[in-house]
């Protein structure tokens, strides 16, 4: 009796190229997901400290006035912060300043408030 050989019985060197391609197509795409995700994540840092000097600088105009001189930079997080008041009186009679912050690295905040014309001096 014959036995039948089967053809069949394991994979060639051809599919096991292709596999192994796909497999590596499929890890690229990953890893460049996770590279994205990672300078993304990195910039929220310098971002989330410039809200919290903008938002600290707006306390301080509201306890101080506008005419205080306070300024121009502050460090938090062991960054250095430029901060930028810009005023301008609104027809309801207040006072609208925009409070801007920038970290060194050009990530930032900014920051619209309205202030009672009795706080500006």
């Amino acid at each position: 009796m014959r036995r039948k050989l089967k053809r069949d019985t394991g994979l060639t060197l051809l599919e096991l190229i292709i596999a192994i391609a796909v497999l590596a197509i499929g890890s690229i795409a990953a890893i460049r997901a996770t590279d994205q995700s990672r300078i993304a994540i990195g910039g929220e840092t310098p971002r989330l400290l410039a809200r919290i000097a903008a938002r600290n600088r707006a306390e301080e105009l509201q306890l101080l006035g506008a005419a205080a001189v306070l300024p121009a930079t502050v460090v938090q997080g062991g960054r250095t912060i430029a901060l930028n008041v810009a005023t301008e009186p609104t027809a309801g009679g207040l006072v609208q300043a925009t409070v801007t912050a920038r970290t060194g690295t050009g990530e930032g905040a900014q920051l619209i408030l309205y202030l009672p014309r009795a706080v500006m001096r």
